[in-house]
C-alpha cells in the first residue's frame, strides 16, 4: 500500500484577475522507503501539489481531489488533524531555511519545540536530542553551534539545520521543496548526500521537488515531470534520462550542461511558460514544442502508460521524437 497517495489533485486560486489553476488532475503514490522526485519549471505547480497535500495553501487557495495517507484522508482536513500529522508523521523542509527559520529565536528553541509539542518530551532532552540530530547531518561542534541563532549560520548549515528539524521526529514521509537551489554546486552535492544517507538510517520515504533534473540522478527512484500544474511523464529515473519520451523532458535534459560535449552555448527551451490565468486549451507545452501541430491545440493529452512504469502525456509517439 503506498504511505502517500495522491488522486486528482486539482489547486485553483482565486485573485482579482481571475481564477488562476496551479494544478489540474495531478495523481501519484511513494511507497514507504521509496523516493520520487517533482521536476519541472518554476510555477508548474510542482510546490502548490505539496502545500496543498498539507493544507498550507494561501487563504485564497482551494483544492479538491484526494490526498491519502497512511490509509487516511488528509486533503482539507481539520487543522486539528493536520497538526498531529505534520512534523510527526510528514515533515517539510522549505526551499528557503533563512526565511523558514525564525530569526528571532535561538536554533535550539526552534529545534526542541518540534519535540515538546510532538512528543511530549521536557525542554532540557529535546535540546539534548536536536544536539543529536545536528551531529547525525555533521554540523560541527553541534553543542556550541545549536544555541546559535539563525543568521550566524552559513547557507548550507542553514539547510542543514532545516533537514535535522524535520527529522527530529523521524517521520514517515520528507518533503523537500527546492532544498539545493540556493547552494553552490559543491554543497549541493554533499546535502543529496546527506538525503541518501539520512533515508538510508532512518527509513523514511522521501518527496523531492526541484527544477534541476541533475540533482534526482543517483538519488530518486523515480520522476515526476510537470509543467502547466500538469504531469507530463512518470517513469523510473534511469529510463527517463536515457530515453526521455516527452518534448518537454528532452528540452529539460538538453539544458543541463554536460562536461562531455563541447559546445558554446547551453540549449534552452524557446518561448515562456503558460499563463494559468487563462491555460491553453490544448497540451500547455504546445506554443513551445517543436513537434507540436494543430491535433496538440485541440484537447489536453491524457497521461498514458506506453510501457511498463511509464506514463506520458503527449499525442505523438515516443519514436516521433527525433
Amino acid at each position: 500500500m503506498a504511505l502517500l497517495d495522491i488522486r486528482n489533485l486539482s489547486v485553483d486560486f482565486d485573485t482579482n484577475d481571475g481564477t488562476v489553476s496551479a494544478v489540474s488532475d495531478v495523481s501519484l503514490s511513494v511507497a514507504p522507503g521509496a523516493t520520487l522526485a517533482i521536476v519541472g519549471e518554476s510555477g508548474s505547480g510542482k510546490s502548490q501539489t505539496a502545500f496543498a497535500a498539507l493544507g498550507l495553501l494561501a487563504r485564497n487557495g482551494r483544492a479538491t481531489g484526494s490526498v491519502m495517507f497512511d490509509g487516511q484522508e488528509i486533503l482539507n482536513a481539520p487543522l486539528s488533524v493536520l497538526n498531529r500529522i505534520r512534523a510527526a508523521e510528514i515533515a517539510m523542509v522549505f526551499q528557503d531555511p533563512m526565511t523558514s527559520l525564525n530569526p528571532y529565536m535561538r536554533v535550539s528553541d526552534q529545534m526542541a519545540e518540534v519535540l515538546t509539542q510532538h512528543k511530549g518530551m521536557s525542554k532540557r532532552d529535546a535540546v539534548a536530542a536536536s544536539v543529536r540530530m545536528l551531529d547525525a547531518v555533521k554540523i560541527p561542534d553541534a553543542k556550541a553551534r545549536v544555541r546559535l541563532y539563525p543568521h550566524e549560520f552559513s547557507g548550507g548549515m542553514r539547510q542543514r539545520v532545516m533537514i535535522a528539524m524535520s527529522l527530529l521526529a523521524r517521520p514517515q514521509l520528507l518533503i523537500a521543496d527546492e532544498p539545493t537551489t540556493a547552494l553552490d554546486v559543491t554543497v549541493q552535492a554533499q546535502i543529496m548526500h546527506l538525503f541518501a544517507e539520512l533515508q538510508q538510517e532512518f527509513g523514511m520515504a522521501v518527496l523531492l521537488i526541484t527544477h534541476d533534473l541533475g540533482v534526482v540522478a543517483g538519488f530518486c527512484e523515480e520522476v515526476l515531470v510537470m509543467y502547466g500544474g500538469r504531469i507530463m511523464e512518470q517513469a523510473p529515473t534511469d529510463p527517463l534520462f536515457e530515453t526521455p519520451s516527452h518534448p518537454y523532458t528532452r528540452g529539460l535534459l538538453k539544458a543541463i550542461p554536460r562536461v562531455d560535449v563541447a559546445t558554446h552555448a547551453l540549449d534552452t527551451i524557446p518561448g515562456s511558460p503558460p499563463n494559468m490565468l487563462h491555460p491553453p486549451a490544448g497540451c500547455p507545452f504546445e506554443p513551445r514544442c517543436r513537434w507540436a501541430g494543430e491535433d496538440c491545440r485541440a484537447a489536453v493529452p491524457p497521461l498514458d502508460r506506453f510501457a511498463p512504469g511509464r506514463s506520458r502525456a503527449c499525442i505523438r509517439k515516443p519514436e516521433e521524437l527525433t
